[in-house]
């Protein structure tokens, strides 16, 4: 099977699980090109895992275009495309315009590029198209799919925030429009059930559960030989990833005597407020901010601490890839009841889950798992067995591919499958706190 694959940027600093993704499809027999609609730099090709070397991934299959040569390599289509491109560009523009200016300049930023790609390959090139993301990557996609005009399948995934959770442009029609639509939890599907309940029984058939996969090979299990204070925290420093309440909540321990020790993997734009918050706690010995790091030192890292917090306060992220490596390696986690982390803690059998935004029972938390180490070894067996289970990613790929494979494409027509899209519902699950709507 040859497969045109649409992503938001390839390569890019955080790329771990897609690339994971794109491997397993590739050892599975798929061919792949990929699609970034953003452009290429350089400087980011360091942070490809190895997994995609380019002996592997050869970098000629990444189709990096520029909005400029997009621009260039514009010309017309037959009436009958052009007629479906002006109405794909209206109904995008609509769907954007309510979330400001910024969705829609994204929006038809896409666009030059699939009119582009879609010039320079031959409809016969594919046989099936994939979105990786649910946002601007599956609007590029689905007007590149488009404008093929080829009964060829089309499917998309759906991860978290960025794609799902806020600025849905155009999504209720592409949701109509795929032949598959794969959620990365089971949070996800809910959250599609409640959010659009009007076309939900016409999706629900085609919504699929993929488990985002791990190299289990290269994470290999050691619960033992840790530093029994050390906590750690790995991710983008960003509001929705919530270490200001991990701050907190050592404050809180530290004011208790309890002896803990914080190891802060990443960057991002609330470094700042997050060291400030460090100094005004009193807890700047106990605190170490690490900045980037590559994957072999967050491993090792990980590999030391004594646990990995992941204190997400509201839905950002869907199912984060860094509570999987710790439960791969035996690191046992605290993270929050929010969006799929207690499924990836199998709620609370392999992980300790606690209420987000809440300091107080982070401490806690923190504060029985550093006393116990049986506690900690039994959680970590838990989670090792847990990851086994779904998260090997060679398995999940033979999966994926397979059901690529055998999609047949459902709509026949070339019409766009909804002229008057669904306004989304703000309601999420009952058993997700009402703070947390987006």
């Amino acid at each position: 099977m040859r497969l045109a694959l649409f992503t938001s940027q390839f390569p890019s600093r955080v790329s771990t699980f897609f690339a994971r993704d794109l491997r397993a499809l590739l050892d599975a027999g798929v061919e792949v090109d990929v699609f970034p609609i953003y452009s290429l730099d350089v400087r980011l090709w360091q942070y490809v895992p190895e997994i995609l070397s380019p002996k592997v991934f050869p970098r000629h299959r990444v189709h990096h275009l520029s909005l400029g040569r997009s621009l260039r390599l514009w010309r017309p289509w037959p009436a009958r495309r052009m007629k479906r491109l002006a109405h794909d560009a209206a109904a995008v523009g609509l769907s954007a315009l309510p979330y400001g200016i910024l969705p829609v300049a994204k929006s038809f930023y896409t666009f030059p590029k699939a009119c582009a790609w879609a010039r320079q390959r031959s409809a016969k090139d594919y046989d099936h198209v994939l979105a990786y993301w649910g946002n601007y990557a599956a609007t590029c996609a689905c007007v590149f799919h488009r404008l093929l005009d080829r009964d060829i399948p089309f499917s998309m995934f759906l991860h978290a925030g960025t794609d799902l959770y806020r600025t849905q442009v155009y999504l209720s029609q592409k949701l109509l429009y795929a032949d598959n639509i794969f959620v990365v939890c089971e949070f996800n599907r809910e959250f599609l059930r409640h959010r659009y309940p009007r076309i939900y029984p016409r999706i629900a058939e085609k919504i699929h559960l993929h488990h985002l996969g791990l190299n289990l090979d290269d994470l290999p299990f050691q619960p033992g030989g840790r530093s029994p204070r050390r906590v750690l925290g790995v991710a983008r420093f960003s509001w929705h990833k919530g270490f200001e309440y991990l701050l907190r909540a050592v404050g809180k321990l530290a004011a208790r005597g309890v002896n803990v020790e914080v190891d802060l993997i990443g960057d991002g734009e609330g470094r700042k407020s997050l060291e400030t918050l460090t100094r005004r706690l009193g807890i700047g010995r106990q605190v170490q901010f690490l900045g980037w790091l590559p994957f072999a030192d967050v491993q090792a890292a990980m590999a030391r601490a004594a646990l990995l917090v992941h204190p997400s306060p509201d839905i950002g992220d869907g199912v984060p890839t860094v509570i999987k490596e710790a439960q791969a390696l035996g690191t046992p986690v605290v993270g929050t009841r929010v969006a799929g982390i207690p499924e990836l803690l199998d709620h609370g059998r392999c992980g300790m889950v606690v209420p987000p935004k809440d300091a107080g029972a982070l401490a806690e938390a923190i504060a029985l798992l550093l006393a116990d180490e049986a506690l900690r070894r039994r959680y970590a067996h838990a989670a090792r067995q847990h990851a086994e289970n779904l998260y090997d990613m060679w398995r999940n790929g033979l999966r994926l591919a397979a059901m690529l494979r055998t999609t047949v494409r459902r709509l026949r027509d070339g019409q766009p499958p909804s002229r008057r899209p669904e306004r989304p519902q703000r309601i999420l699950p009952r058993s997700h706190d009402a703070s947390l709507r987006p």
